[in-house]
């Protein structure tokens, strides 16, 4: 009984060394600089996809989300947030097949007057397919994509905030 016991806690074991020593960490929670605590968040769309899934993450890792941060607060603007729509492919009767959608982002970090950040463009996409014979399903199939890849954004866009 002994032996069954040390047969599957030693490859665990060995397991959790290997991962640990090789900088493996499990995603959780981003530590955010000590200037990013309170954050206001500047969109021309404050409901879009993007702009609550950076509220959601902003807030995940700690930060306090302010309506007006004043003259010297750190303000997160959004210049840029648009979702595009590219036809791949067509088939024989000239029939979307397959579908790229890209989100873009722009996005600039102000403490005050200082940048902290320059205006930088995101960029991502997914390619998916068509099939006009279940096109509710394929709508509703966009829409979660565009969804996951606002939340995608908004990691990709956490984890430049991370490092400034």
């Amino acid at each position: 009984m002994r032996k069954g016991v040390l047969r599957a806690v030693v490859p665990a074991v060995l397991m959790g060394l290997l991962l640990s020593g090789c900088g493996f960490q499990l995603q959780g929670r981003q530590s955010l600089p000590p200037q990013l605590e309170r954050v206001e968040i500047d969109s021309s769309d404050r409901h879009s996809d993007f702009t609550r899934a950076l509220r959601r993450s902003l807030e995940a890792s700690g930060a306090t989300l302010v309506k007006d941060s004043g003259s010297d607060g750190v303000v997160v603007h959004i210049l840029t947030d648009r979702v595009r729509e590219n036809v791949l492919s067509v088939d024989a009767r000239n029939i979307p097949t397959d579908y790229e959608l890209i989100y873009e982002v722009e996005v600039e970090v102000r403490a005050g007057k200082e940048p902290l950040m320059e205006a930088e463009p995101f960029t991502l996409s997914r390619i998916y397919s068509f099939d006009e014979t279940k096109l509710l399903a394929k709508e509703r199939e966009k829409d979660v994509l565009r969804e996951a890849l606002a939340r995608d954004m908004a990691s990709v866009v956490l984890r430049r905030l991370t490092a400034l």
